[in-house]
C-alpha cells in the first residue's frame, strides 16, 4: 500500500538523518552505562534488563511483520533474515544472562539510554524485517543473490565471532578480583581497545552486502556513526585509567587504521 511504502521510506530517510548527529553527539557525549556511568541520567534499571528491553524489538517486530510480506513464503527471505535474527537473538537472550551470572555487576543502566536504544531498534527492526519480507525486489535472480549472500555471511560470521569472543573476554575479567575493570589482553585486545565494537561493525558490512540494498547499507553507516566515537572514548578511558601501563599502540576500534 502506498501508506506503507510512505512510511517506509520516511523511516529509511531517518536512518540517515540520525547518523551525523549520532556520531558528533558521542565524540563529546559518552552514554552512561558501563565504564562510562554517571549521575545524572535519571532512574536505572539493571543491566541485563536493559539490554533484554531494549534489543527486543528486532525479535518481536521481525516475526510480526514477516507474515503480511510478500516475500513470507519463499524461503531466501528466511534465509536471508537468519543472520540478523541469530545476532539479535544473543544480544536480547544470550548476552543478558553472561551479565546476570556476572555476580559482580553492581553498575546500573539508565532507563533513559534505554528508551532511546528501544526507539532505534523499532525503527531499524521494521525496516530490515519489512525490506527482506516484502520490499526487496531481486529474490529471482539466482547468480547474484547467492554471490551477494555468501559473500556477505562470510564476513558476518567472522564479526560475530570476533563480537561474542570479546564480549565474553570483556564479561570474564570483570568476575576476577573485585570486579572492577583491567587491561584486556590476548587476540585482537592486542590491535585494537574494542575488538568488540570492530566485530559488530564486520557484521552488519555483512549484512549490507547480503542484503545489497540502501536499508543494510544505512544500518551499517549508523553502526559506524554509533559505535567509533564510543570506542575511541574508550580507548581514552583506558589511557586515562591505567597510564603507562595501557599499550599506547592499540587502536581504538579498527586495526592499524583507527
Amino acid at each position: 500500500m502506498a501508506s506503507d511504502q510512505t512510511l517506509f521510506h520516511c523511516c529509511l530517510l531517518t536512518l540517515y538523518i540520525i547518523a551525523l548527529p549520532t556520531w558528533i553527539s558521542l565524540y563529546f557525549l559518552q552514554a552512561p552505562y558501563g565504564k562510562h556511568n554517571r549521575p545524572g541520567w535519571g532512574p536505572t534499571i539493571s543491566p541485563p534488563l536493559a539490554w533484554f528491553l531494549m534489543e527486543s524489538p528486532t525479535l518481536w517486530l521481525t516475526f510480526f511483520l514477516f507474515p503480511s510480506g510478500q516475500h513470507f513464503y519463499n524461503p531466501k527471505s528466511f534465509l536471508l533474515i537468519s543472520p540478523f535474527l541469530f545476532h539479535y537473538f544473543n544480544r536480547t537472550v544470550l548476552y543478558p544472562l553472561r551479565l546476570s551470572r556476572n555476580t559482580t555487576q553492581t553498575r546500573a543502566f539508565p532507563v533513559s539510554v534505554a528508551f532511546m536504544a528501544f526507539g532505534f531498534n523499532l525503527l531499524n527492526g521494521y525496516l530490515q524485517a519489512r525490506w527482506v519480507s516484502h520490499y526487496k525486489d531481486d529474490y529471482e535472480n539466482e547468480e547474484l543473490f547467492w554471490w551477494r549472500f555468501l559473500g556477505g555471511l562470510l564476513i558476518f560470521v567472522v564479526g560475530m565471532w570476533v563480537n561474542v569472543w570479546a564480549d565474553k573476554v570483556l564479561v570474564g575479567l570483570k568476575k576476577q578480583g573485585d570486579g572492577g575493570y583491567k587491561i584486556p589482553r590476548g587476540g585482537l585486545f592486542e590491535l585494537v581497545s574494542c575488538p568488540n565494537y570492530f566485530g559488530e561493525i564486520m557484521e552488519w558490512f555483512g549484512w549490507a552486502l547480503m542484503t545489497w540494498s540502501w536499508v543494510g547499507f544505512g544500518f551499517f553507516l549508523y553502526t559506524c556513526a554509533n559505535l567509533m566515537p564510543r570506542a575511541r572514548a574508550t580507548r581514552l578511558w583506558y589511557l586515562e585509567k591505567f597510564k603507562d601501563d595501557y599499550p599506547k599502540d592499540r587502536k581504538a576500534v579498527i586495526p592499524f587504521i583507527y
